[in-house]
Order: structure tokens, then sequence, then C-alpha cells
């Protein structure tokens, strides 16, 4: 994958979701209240509430709507219990979709994305059909030359890191473990490193070629997907 073109479709999804504000709050709410629910309000031993804090930071969502998240999901507040649930099935030319969702109501999630599904040209799979094609990983890209690839290796060779790598002649991409995210970013921030853009994801081992035609009804498919207040993440192994 040509790293100009995996940067650009980030910022592309990237931008795409500020364009979805006030739904985009909406998620950052129920990440919020569900990651204190399961591991406290904590962030200093809790990285997925520190990860969600930190986005909601990055998308101007109001303070006093972070602390009502965070102490619903511990319980000082009433509120609505989500239940966090992934679902699994493949779009257009075999494509293996991973859907992350947080919801109050299993039947109307798993009914809106089998439609969706159906809608365009993919099928719903069942639990584990397409989960193994994937590495849960946490991705950082810095805006650093590839002289620097050395230098970062040696500097988090212990972080739980898997892959240091220039992509092009705009920067720097760092893969290593989802629990690792917290660690390799603070080691990064330490040693004067700018983090351009990070994240936890779900990437493919191997991802797939796809052809023009699949790829238009795949990116469909994954737009109409996340347009649904649901469904947090989206994932696929098309390589793109």
């Amino acid at each position: 994958m040509a790293g100009h073109s995996k940067w650009a479709n980030i910022q592309h999804r990237k931008n795409r979701q500020d364009e979805r504000k006030g739904r985009a709050f909406g998620k950052l709410i129920k990440e919020i209240t569900v990651a204190a629910k399961l591991g406290g309000e904590d962030i200093s031993t809790n990285p997925r509430l520190r990860l969600a804090i930190e986005k909601a930071k990055e998308a101007n969502l109001p303070k006093d709507k972070v602390k009502d998240a965070v102490n619903r999901g511990c319980g000082l507040l009433q509120g609505v219990t989500y239940e966090e649930i992934t679902y699994e099935g493949y779009g257009a030319g075999g494509v293996a979709f991973l859907i992350n969702c947080l919801t109050d109501n299993r039947s109307r999630t798993v009914a809106e994305i089998r439609h969706t599904f159906s809608k365009h040209k993919g099928n719903l799979g069942t639990e584990g059909s397409v989960s193994y094609l994937f590495n849960h990983c946490c991705q950082f890209f810095l805006n650093e030359s590839k002289e620097k690839e050395e230098e970062l290796l040696e500097l988090l060779i212990e972080k739980g890191i898997s892959e240091v790598k220039p992509l092009q002649d705009i920067g720097i991409e760092i893969l290593g473990d989802a629990d690792a995210y917290s660690d390799i970013k603070e080691t990064l921030l330490s040693s004067g490193y700018t983090i351009a853009f990070s994240e936890v994801v779900m990437l493919a081992k191997v991802p797939i070629s796809v052809t023009d035609e699949d790829l238009e009804d795949i990116e469909k498919l994954k737009n109409a997907l996340e347009s649904l207040d649901d469904v947090q993440n989206v994932f696929t192994n098309a390589d793109t």
C-alpha cells in the first residue's frame, strides 16, 4: 500500500467524521461511558478512557459532557446502559468487514446492519467469520524524515511495537500492540516527537486487492455503516 494513499485515506476518513460532528459527539459520549464502566475513571490506569477523552478534546466536546459520560459509566449518574458488540461480514469482492458497535438495543442494531449490508451488495456474517483476518493494533503517524526510522526503532523496541516504516516522503508509520498505545505515545511525546495522528484500530493481516468497481461499492457500504448511530468504527481488509 502506498504511503500517500494510506495517509490520504485516513485523513479522508477523519475529515468525513468531522463533518458529522453532531453524530460524532454522541459516539464519543458512548465510548467514554463504556470505557469508564469497564476500566474506571482513572485515565492513568484506563488507556481506553484516556484515548476516548483525548478524541473528545480534539472534537471540542464540551467538558461537562465528558464529565457526565464518565460519571454515568462509573454509576454516579443514571443513564442509558450500552452494550459493546462487534459484527462481521463481507462486502463486494469478498472484502471482510468488522463493525464495532455500542448499543442500548441489540435487536435494533443488528437489523440496521443487516439491512445496510443487503442494500450494498454485502452479507452479514457469523461471529468469528472474519475477525481472524485482523490484528488489534495501535497506529501512529509522525511527520518525520525516513532517516529517523532507526532512531525510532531503538527508542521503541521495548515498548510493544511491531513495525516502524517510512511512508514514501510524507512521514513515518509506527505499529504496535493495542495495549501498548499509551506507553508508545508517552515515550514519543517525552522524547520530543510530534504525533500527527494516532488511533487504535483493527488492521488487516493481509490486505486484499480489489477492482475499482468493487472499491466503489465497498466505500458506499462503509460510509453507510459509519452513518448508523450505533456504529463506532468500521474496518475492512481492502487494500485501498
